[in-house]
């Protein structure tokens, strides 16, 4: 039987967590995939054994109908995580207050363990890019950022980890490097990281930096959670695609970044061009191969 094809209950797979690091209760839930469109009929159907979702909340942020629907199906059999892409946790302007209202609404519905946005910006004076915009790392900036995090966090009343993002364009009135621009973020924050290997890689080639320089600088004790995902390579730069599997630079910088960290939530994004659900499964199922290396090391 291929892969995620099993009709055995998602329940019964999960093996008893672990803690992945000592922070704010972050815990290894093993691997997961994020929850797409062209695979509920399969899930709901097959009932493949994954370990956890991954939800994009602003999918689900509404007052009912198919994906509400479809999501409390999900829910009686499945761990689900939810990953935001509008927090905008870098603008000027603060939260919009209806929006995490609904936000709130559905941490409830969804018992997440933990919620993720990004490091970036994205909106001002109520207008919204719909983007990912990198930001100035200076001193102002982390501060500011910080305390939007907080504000989120203590209105949800749950962890918060923030992702780094790829970038294309830098500013000139930047005091520091992007991961110490991460890492003072979360220390005033007191929050954990969504840690992008992919993110870095790319970024990593568009700007001329050592992408382990990066990994050895993040603090260990905060990664909550990694991406993976594929990229694609064009002439003068790399883009953030997620449309085909994870090459190989990736998987190595994914191997010394859980060499850091220990074994930590791992989630495959795969958003364009999006293959069979076994296609998908099978690719992030890779990631077990280098837990296992890294149990295998510490029992030597």
């Amino acid at each position: 039987m291929p892969p995620g094809a099993s009709s055995v209950p998602a329940a019964s797979h999960f093996f008893t967590p672990m803690p992945a690091n000592p922070f704010n209760g972050f815990t290894d839930y093993g691997i997961g995939i994020g929850l797409r469109v062209p695979h509920y009929r399969h899930i709901l159907a097959e009932k493949p054994v994954v370990d956890w979702f991954e939800i994009i909340s602003e999918n689900f942020m509404v007052d009912g109908g198919r994906p509400l629907h479809v999501l409390d199906q999900i829910l009686e059999q499945y761990r689900v995580v939810q990953h935001g892409v509008s927090m905008y946790f870098g603008s000027v302007d603060g939260p919009d207050r209806a929006h995490l209202r609904k936000l709130k609404d559905l941490v409830k519905r969804t018992k997440t363990p933990w919620l993720s946005d990004h490091l970036c910006w994205g909106s001002i004076d109520g207008t919204y890019t719909h983007d990912l915009l990198p930001m100035p790392y200076t001193f102002a900036a982390a501060e500011q950022t910080a305390r939007r995090i907080r504000e989120v966090r203590d209105y949800l009343e749950i962890p918060i980890a923030v992702e780094n993002v790829s970038s294309y364009a830098e500013y000139h009135v930047s005091e520091m490097t992007e991961w110490e621009f991460l890492n003072e973020v979360v220390e005033r924050a007191d929050c954990g990281i969504l840690l992008d290997v992919n993110n870095i890689y790319v970024s990593s080639q568009n700007h001329g930096f050592d992408p382990y320089a990066y990994l050895n600088a993040i603090p260990a004790e905060r990664v909550a959670q990694i991406h993976i995902a594929g990229h694609s390579k064009f002439e003068k730069y790399i883009l953030d695609t997620h449309d085909h599997p994870v090459l190989d630079p990736v998987w190595k910088m994914y191997a010394h970044a859980i060499a850091r960290t220990g074994r930590t939530a791992t989630l495959l994004e795969w958003d364009d061009r999006i293959p069979s659900f076994d296609e998908v499964h099978r690719e992030a199922l890779k990631a077990n191969r280098f837990t296992a290396t890294l149990a295998d090391a510490k029992r030597a």
